[in-house]
């Protein structure tokens, strides 16, 4: 495959601007390698490697490269919520580099000590960014590119459009890429034309065989449509995309007026936030695995157009393939 250049993908040393986004739990070691081998870069996301999927982190790494010698990455949540959460992040990483992967995508935190480890062996970082002031944080950090995160993203869905998002970060001079409503080759093709060096994709990728998300998530993405993806902070405690099943209808989308305030608090905010967080890893892998169950299941308003399951090789190169039609 003839490669198609952007400065991201010179940076990170593969062939398609796609990037396989970091999902819990459904970035199982087969999907990111299906990526990555297809051109563009799968992201491995630690938690759903070792806590779902049941593997030991370099031993998950080593079975991902007996499926791809291409690139892939390495999702890092740096938050401070604990120290003992922070020192096994940063023992991943450091395997991580051990096993060659040397593109890691952080959030929610201060990058720079990702950064200086990559540094060390010429790794390139890019930071989940929704606005201008995490953006400006993340350059302060060190990082080489943004992850422009905008408002039909799956997940923490920020407040932006992809075109508000790339105005206010345009002029900061260092490469975006789109995360968010990218569904379809026409979404990517309008992502790249706006200027966008890449493209980050979860929903699309979990409509595929490589990956291990339950089959009725699977349908109830193919089902969906834009209106149907509803924001909940019953989840983690703040707006998290999702579609909208009988049981969020059930339970509200709201927390409650205590959660909040805690959340709000200086000295009970992380404490409340690990509380969601354990919680929503345990609940998100049972509703997105267990064929039995229909809880709430995580989506961005790409949902809109996938209307197939498919290879998620076939995803990247159909959209490559659609780049080149036009560039030609």
């Amino acid at each position: 495959m003839a490669p198609l250049g952007t400065h991201f993908t010179a940076q990170v040393g593969i062939d398609v601007p796609i990037i396989g986004g970091a999902m819990y739990p459904c970035s199982n070691p087969e999907l990111v390698a299906a990526v990555s081998d297809a051109g563009g870069i799968g992201i491995v996301q630690p938690i759903s490697l070792t806590y779902v999927h049941g593997h030991e982190f370099r031993e998950g790494l080593r079975y991902i490269r007996q499926l791809t010698r291409r690139p892939i990455g390495m999702n890092a949540l740096i938050e401070q919520s604990s120290r003992i959460y922070k020192e096994r992040m940063m023992r991943w990483v450091d395997i991580a580099l051990e096993e060659g992967v040397r593109f890691f995508v952080t959030s929610l935190g201060n990058p720079s000590w990702v950064v200086e480890r990559a540094a060390s062996v010429g790794g390139i970082v890019y930071h989940d960014v929704t606005e201008l002031k995490w953006a400006r944080k993340g350059l302060d950090g060190g990082v080489h590119g943004l992850i422009a995160v905008n408002n039909r993203a799956g997940g923490h869905a920020g407040p932006l459009s992809a075109e508000a998002l790339l105005d206010e970060l345009g002029g900061l001079g260092v490469p975006l890429i789109c995360a968010g409503g990218i569904g379809d080759a026409g979404d990517f093709l309008r992502a790249m034309a706006l200027g966008y060096a890449g493209v980050q994709m979860g929903t699309r990728f979990i409509a595929t065989p490589e990956c291990r998300a339950a089959a009725a998530y699977k349908q109830a993405i193919l089902r969906a449509e834009e209106r149907d993806i509803v924001l909940t902070e019953r989840i983690t405690g703040v707006p998290v995309a999702v579609i909208r099943t009988p049981f969020i209808v059930r339970i509200g989308t709201k927390a409650g007026p205590l959660a909040r305030r805690l959340l709000r608090g200086r000295r009970t905010k992380h404490w409340m936030r690990m509380y969601y967080a354990v919680r929503s890893l345990r609940d998100l892998k049972r509703s997105s695995l267990d064929e039995s169950r229909d809880d709430y299941w995580q989506a961005g308003k790409s949902v809109a157009g996938i209307t197939s399951i498919e290879p998620a090789g076939d995803i990247v190169r159909r959209f490559a393939d659609a780049w080149r039609a036009v560039a030609a």
